[in-house]
């Protein structure tokens, strides 16, 4: 490895060539502030260049100042990072940032979380110069069924277009205009919702200000909990439990699910349920359909459709029918577990309690942006009732508890409601990349070999590379599996099967980062690798100290199919249970 060796502020560092500035500096403990950088290495993104010139630092025979986040360390640098040229520069950058930024901080959705009123206190501005003479610029707003986007406060960091372009290869977002005019936004400055926009809300997670924020169902939520004529129902996906407590000042990877249920029920929810149990569910039925799929393919039908791909989350499944309509019937028809609970929910339990689905209202605490868009659509609709009414992030749900003054820290565990709360642990992995299709595999294998299976850690299918395969052995037929999270890499995965390249059964798809764990719902992560390794590590934990650990063993399945379904892929599952893909790759689009 080569190396370069330099001085940041009379510390002397070595280097491995090709280093930014901004890099060594954080070796040696030297805080450089920045605003639109992102250090996204771990996802494979390589850094843009630099833009808002908040990182700007002096270096000993250079006329102008660098922008550290681009600039590399060479042999004998010698660096200055606070003198006061440097201090003047980094205030009049913000000055001219804030100059035509809207003042409205105290009812901003990213109020008291927003990086560019970090950056204002840290540089200590207090006053912009001229302000009372400039005009603003001003857009539209654009709101569409998950996200919002307020270009007023858009600052030009483009963070968003970097995880919408770069690592997730949508392309709803790119810069558009000049000078004063200039912001980001989709193709002809059209709508969200008329661009290729799946609404994984990964855009949002990095946007420093309140330019791209979630839909806010809260108000609707809270509403419906004080309706005495409503009952309301909350379902958790186990991706919230293993993050929430970073909202609470606990370390990324602490488990909170007996507090979040607890939290839940003081919030004044009527049952507290687990979108874990949705999950064992579509195991029964996806499960099914892949055997029932390979069975056919083995004897022979030329017709049947493989490989089966996972359809859990609804950022894939909208990215698929932008992109791949020529293949609309290889996915698995099964709904994704949030709205198979809702489904269930609003038909077996609204029968168990003697009330019609309308006086229920199902509410889904998600790590999933995309999640508000799935149960707004129409074919999750009964009459135009929706099987899940409202959606909120686990970012939300955080919100909601300290709202309600609620000691997170200090309340006592309590377990969920039954029968919609009781799980397996092949459930709470659906919360990991790799982790739906292990759970899958856990219940195939001894569904297909009657032997019971004594191997529960699928290891080959687990990890953080954006693309993973391994076969397993189920008694004597190899079963080829592949697995990718995040859509750039989907893309690669697709593409390869499009291409006749790979030789798959059966695939996994998730759309964020590492999965559900790092979806644009969840506490704000960056792309740091760690947090969603140590999130991923506590899914698996809480897998394993699970009493039951494969899905068709769950006694409150088996009893929803005796009393209710009949069987896997019966007619009434089928009804209830499974759903259809539609070509959207054709937009209107009117300029």
């Amino acid at each position: 490895m080569e190396t370069v060796k330099l001085t940041i502020d009379n510390k002397a560092v070595e280097v491995e060539k090709g280093t930014t500035i901004y890099k060594a500096a954080k070796k040696l403990g030297i805080d450089i502030p920045v605003l639109c950088y992102m250090d996204l290495h771990d996802l494979g993104i390589e850094n843009k260049p630099a833009g808002c010139r908040i990182c700007v630092v002096e270096v000993e025979g250079r006329r102008n100042l660098a922008p550290s986040c681009s600039t590399n360390c060479t042999e004998g640098l010698v660096v200055k990072t606070h003198t006061p040229r440097v201090i003047n520069a980094r205030r009049t950058v913000m000055e001219l940032i804030l100059s035509d930024h809207p003042k409205d901080c105290l009812i901003c959705p990213k109020s008291g979380r927003c990086d560019l009123q970090d950056m204002a206190v840290k540089l200590g501005i207090r006053h912009i110069p001229g302000q009372e003479f400039a005009e603003m610029s001003t857009y539209r707003k654009d709101t569409s069924p998950a996200i919002i986007r307020d270009m007023d406060k858009c600052i030009m960091c483009r963070r968003c277009e970097t995880m919408c372009n770069d690592f997730q290869t949508v392309g709803a977002l790119s810069g558009v205009n000049r000078g004063f005019m200039s912001c980001v936004a989709p193709a002809f400055e059209q709508d969200l919702d008329k661009s290729p926009c799946t609404y994984c809300g990964q855009c949002v997670a990095v946007c420093p200000t309140g330019a791209l924020t979630e839909v806010d169902h809260t108000p609707k939520v809270i509403r419906a909990i004080a309706d005495p004529k409503k009952t309301v129902i909350v379902q958790t996906a186990p991706a919230v439990r293993v993050a929430l407590g970073e909202e609470f000042g606990l370390k990324p990877g602490t488990l909170v699910t007996g507090k979040m249920t607890a939290a839940l029920r003081q919030l004044g929810f009527d049952y507290v349920f687990d979108t874990d149990f949705g999950a064992d569910l579509t195991i029964m039925e996806e499960g099914t359909e892949m055997l029932t799929r390979l069975g056919k393919f083995l004897e022979g039908d030329k017709d049947v459709k493989l490989p089966i791909l996972t359809s859990c989350c609804p950022g894939w499944v909208t990215f698929f029918e932008n992109n791949y309509p020529d293949m609309l019937d290889v996915p698995s028809t099964a709904k994704s577990p949030q709205q198979m609970f809702g489904a269930i929910a609003k038909s077996y339990f609204a029968e168990q309690l003697g009330k019609t689905r309308e006086e229920l209202v199902v509410v889904s605490v998600m790590p999933c942006l995309a999640k508000k868009y799935e149960c707004q659509r129409d074919e999750f609709k009964v009459d135009g009732n929706p099987d899940v009414d409202f959606s909120i992030s686990t970012r939300e749900l955080a919100h909601l508890i300290k709202e309600s003054n609620i000691n997170f820290a200090e309340i006592a565990e309590e377990d969920f409601d039954r029968p919609m709360g009781e799980s397996t642990g092949a459930a709470v992995i659906f919360g990991t990349t790799g982790g739906v299709i292990e759970a899958a595999v856990r219940t195939a294998y001894e569904l297909q070999t009657g032997k019971k299976l004594e191997r529960l850690d699928f290891t080959e299918l687990r990890g953080l590379d954006g693309i993973r395969s391994a076969t397993i052995d189920f008694n004597g037929l190899p079963v080829n599996i592949g697995i990718a999270h995040g859509l750039g890499n989907a893309r690669k995965l697709l593409d390869s099967v499009r291409a006749g390249e790979v030789n798959f059964h059966a695939i996994e798809i998730m759309a964020c980062p590492g999965g559900c764990i790092g979806g644009g719902g969840q506490p704000l992560h960056h792309g740091n690798i760690a947090i969603i390794k140590a999130r991923q590590e506590a899914i698996y934990r809480e897998d394993a100290g699970k009493p039951i650990r494969k899905s068709h063993e769950n006694p409150y399945i088996i009893k929803l199919y005796e009393e209710f379904l009949g069987k896997p892929m019966s007619e009434k599952a089928h009804h209830l249970l499974h759903t259809a893909y539609f070509d959207r790759s054709k937009k209107d689009i009117f300029i």
